[in-house]
């Protein structure tokens, strides 16, 4: 048993380090993008097979760096920090069935990315796209997370938990699949230290002092640092470390249910099934979603603008640099002097300042300043040209990038055009953002599927703010028939989506046939319209909306009379709703009942009217 397992621990080792010598050209490109938006810009990889410093040819050479890929990276970032961190979940169909199972789901989703602050990990994985190409995410179940069980809160009822996974640390095996659930096998590597390794796996191991690049507290395998706005290099030796190599293979006919192997070091510490059961039709997969900055045809991993902006920066930086020489040239002056006339080191030390007395040995020629001419005028033009380059290649324009509108751009028209050009361009970056969320958001419903066997409560935020207890379990969950829906934030922001509104409003889209909107509708307007709380009416609307919602299910039971104090017209419209679905139809016992209370609300509503119009009556007496 001892022999199987040493040989099981050495085939992952081996097999790590060959996937990390064919990973190699791609991880020191990464390394020099990242170099690059720091600013350390005259960084090469050399033949070497490492990033190295390009020195100065001559001691007098200007090596100044005019940083534009930190500005654009910027600009990027904050371009899509605009897209939604949660998933809305609509229904495949109107079968009331669906329809709750999806509002279970949005509010569950909800709840989660709170949890795990997935608005933060969502700008740390923005970053990492942005600068290598490829982000990840790792969506698992966390026995240690939830609410306790026992006195001695030793046993948790478990979560979801969500992290970020840089590049440096995912493993594929066959670096020309592009799809992750496609792969034969993925490793994850991390350094762990040997506490952590005891504590999860019971396992002891020797540790070692290993060097890593890090952020934060975030460990990675040969990686680098970074921040969610200008990444920074952190490097450090972890002492009594060991590398944890988590490698997933996708099932076969020998392991069905696929297989995971742990590695600690050089220990064997796990050796299973695929612990998830988050694929389609039930079946187990990884479970990691990946985003692209740019998809690479053929390519596992995906390639950025920074990549591609690379040869423009270095090009703007040896045309300034060269012209800045020139100019120190024609300020300063090279000076001719007769060999022996005058004390050159003297001269050398402390130039030609004003007022300066020169003593020259008598009969020899003075020293006399050299004709430098001019600076050229193709380092103005080519300077230009590569300005234009950064705008064509990375696709963020100057109106986004300074923050100033062109000087030969006077339209309005115009200036719109170049924002949508903008948008457009990095919308292909927010599909690849809404897709992994998408993928999240299932891994996320699967999970709770496969775990929450019993009732489970969670706290969610409702549509106006208020505290909202949700009890659920996993049979009230259908992820199959759920769709996970994105907007493009990018393109229909407020102003876009107000003005359509408006629009729409005045082709009196909105209204019935007396030209009377409902209170349900002007609802949903004062939502699609982001005013929140900033109507009563709405909040007041919105509760009767929800109380009718409740009375629904209690209706499925029992028979509920209505309250005085209801917006009978609001409860009216949910309840036919339901009287006329499916579900209703097909139970003639719970069909009775919803057309009962709907009767119900109709005298309580006549009656309303009536003691109005006596009111009326009264006071115009």
């Amino acid at each position: 048993m001892k022999q199987i397992e040493n040989e099981l621990v050495s085939s992952v080792l081996k097999d790590f380090k060959e996937r990390q010598e064919a990973r190699r050209p791609l991880e020191l490109n990464w390394r020099l993008n990242m170099n690059f938006v720091i600013g350390n810009q005259f960084a090469e990889i050399s033949p070497r097979g490492d990033i190295e410093d390009r020195g100065k040819q001559y001691f007098w050479q200007s090596r100044e760096v005019y940083n534009h890929i930190a500005p654009i990276l910027e600009t990027r970032l904050s371009k899509l920090a605009k897209v939604k961190a949660n998933a809305p979940v609509r229904p495949q169909t109107n079968d009331d069935g669906d329809v709750a199972s999806a509002k279970l789901a949005t509010k569950l989703l909800k709840a989660v990315s709170e949890e795990n602050d997935f608005t933060g990990l969502l700008s740390k994985a923005n970053t990492w796209s942005e600068i290598t190409g490829s982000v990840f995410y790792k969506v698992v179940w966390d026995g240690d997370k939830g609410k306790a069980l026992d006195l001695e809160k030793t046993v948790k009822e478990g979560d979801v938990r969500i992290s970020v996974c840089s590049p440096f640390e995912i493993f594929p095996e066959d670096l020309a699949v592009a799809d992750v659930d496609k792969q034969p096998s993925i490793m994850h590597v991390k350094v762990m230290s040997v506490e952590d390794v005891k504590s999860m796996w019971g396992v002891e191991v020797d540790g070692e002092e290993i060097g890593v690049f890090s952020f934060d507290n975030t460990s990675v395998a040969g990686g680098f640092g970074y921040s969610a706005t200008v990444p920074r290099f952190v490097s450090e030796k972890k002492s009594d470390s060991v590398l944890v190599i988590e490698k997933y293979s996708k099932p076969t006919v020998d392991y069905p249910k696929g297989r995971l192997v742990i590695v600690a070091g050089d220990k064997l510490v796990f050796d299973g099934d695929l612990p998830f059961v988050n694929g389609e039709e039930g079946t187990r997969t990884y479970p990691f979603a990946k985003q692209h900055c740019l998809d690479a045809l053929g390519s596992f991993f995906g390639s950025s603008v920074v990549e591609r902006i690379i040869p423009v920066q270095r090009a703007y930086n040896t045309v300034k640099n060269r012209k800045h020489e020139f100019m120190n040239r024609i300020a300063m002056g090279v000076l001719a002097v007769e060999d022996g006339s005058v004390d050159t080191d003297n001269l050398e030390e402390e130039g030609l300042s004003p007022g300066k007395v020169l003593i020259y040995r008598q009969g020899s020629t003075p020293p006399i300043m050299m004709n430098a001419g001019q600076v050229p005028t193709e380092f103005s033009r080519e300077e230009e040209k590569l300005l234009n380059e950064f705008v064509m290649i990375s696709g963020v324009s100057e109106v986004t990038t300074y923050s100033q509108v062109p000087a030969n751009v006077s339209s309005g028209t115009a200036i719109s055009l170049l924002l949508e050009q903008d948008d457009t361009r990095i919308s292909l970056t927010a599909d690849s953002i809404r897709d992994a969320v998408r993928k999240i958001g299932k891994h996320i419903i699967r999970l709770y599927k496969q775990y929450a066997k019993t009732e489970r409560i969670k706290r969610v935020a409702g549509e106006n703010g208020e505290i909202e207890i949700t009890c659920f379990k996993a049979s009230d969950l259908n992820s199959e028939d759920i769709v996970f829906d994105t907007v493009n934030e990018i393109e229909d922001n407020v102003s876009t989506r107000r003005a359509m509104v408006y629009d729409l409003l005045k082709l009196g889209l909105f209204t019935d046939e007396r030209g009377v909107m409902s209170n349900r509708t002007r609802a949903k307007l004062f939502e699609i319209l982001g005013f929140g709380n900033w109507e009563n009416g709405r909040d007041i609307d919105e509760a009767h909306i929800n109380k009718a919602g409740r009375e629904n299910l209690i209706l499925e039971d029992d028979f509920i009379t209505p309250d005085p104090v209801d917006n009978h017209a609001i409860h009216i419209d949910e309840h036919t709703r339901l009287a006329v679905s499916q579900r209703c139809q097909n139970d003639e016992a719970f069909k009775e009942r919803v057309l009962r209370h709907i009767t119900a609300h109709k005298e309580y509503s006549t009656l309303d009217s009536g003691i109005q119009n006596l009111e009326k009556q009264m006071g115009e007496i």
